[in-house]
């Protein structure tokens, strides 16, 4: 099992840590009103001094305002979710964290319809 480990940095290692507990974070422990809709946390990027992070979130909804209502309150959270995640990875610097919408799988989505459309129109 040891060989396995050894290939990743701890930098991975740590993206992946801090993309599960800010999910759990977000997910069970904020309990803010205005995040009304599904939220996934995509990667996080910690930066190699381990002073910030980029969050990258997506949120799944069809109506925009709620969408952004969520990813901004996520935002105003951040020095919350930030204690938070100390407190559960338990290591001296927890880093900076910025919140980045990560529109990917949307725009995948939207793509995909397109691709089906001009599809169906070609079997016609």
């Amino acid at each position: 099992m040891k060989g396995k480990t050894s290939g990743i940095s701890r930098t991975d290692r740590l993206n992946s840590e801090f993309k599960k507990e800010i999910y759990e974070i977000i997910a069970r422990r904020l309990n803010d009103p205005a995040i009304t809709e599904m939220v996934s946390v995509m990667k996080v990027d910690v930066s190699r001094d381990l002073s910030t992070a980029k969050v990258f979130v997506s949120v799944f909804s069809k109506d925009t305002e709620k969408r952004d209502r969520t990813f901004n309150a996520i935002k105003a959270n951040a020095k919350r979710i930030r204690f938070e995640l100390g407190g559960a990875m338990r290591i001296r610097t927890v880093p900076e964290l910025t919140f980045i919408l990560d529109d990917s799988m949307e725009y995948s989505d939207k793509m995909n319809k397109i691709f089906a459309e001009i599809e169906k129109g070609e079997k016609k």
